[in-house]
């Protein structure tokens, strides 16, 4: 078996076509950390501390065309971790109050008999995010 060559994710990087709307999503409402941006890009940088992520804006947001996860090749949905079930309550209430947010999947099993539970929505800006629990 060939030694493993990579060790992890080091960031993921998100198109988004509103930069503040993201900013307010990551960081006012599930409490991430701007850590830095590239404004001649226009990027900015949030983490959780566990997780980088990088938010590019859309060249141009008027033109852009949202995602296809059914028909175009790319980020299918970004998956955040949370601790356990009473965390996933917790942001589950607050994602889901939030405005712009679309629900795709309510809390459930992740499958069948499965203890780690999930649900996803479209946050503002259109990308697919989902919170789980640990698997178990």
């Amino acid at each position: 078996m060939a030694d493993k060559l990579t060790i992890g994710v080091h960031h993921i990087g998100l198109t988004v076509p509103d930069l503040d709307q993201a900013r307010e999503f990551f960081c006012g409402l599930l409490g991430f950390d701007e850590v830095g941006g590239v404004p001649d890009y226009p990027s900015i940088f949030v983490s959780d501390g566990a997780v980088l992520l990088t938010l590019w804006r859309v060249a141009d947001p008027l033109a852009a065309r949202a995602f296809d996860r059914r028909a175009n090749i790319g980020l299918h949905h970004l998956s955040l971790a949370v601790a356990d079930d009473a965390a996933l309550d917790t942001v589950w209430k607050k994602v889901s109050a939030h405005p712009d947010v679309v629900v795709d999947v309510s809390p459930v099993p992740i499958r069948q008999g499965s203890a780690t539970r999930h649900f996803l929505v479209f946050i503002p800006g259109g990308i697919r995010i989902e919170f789980a629990t640990p698997f178990a």
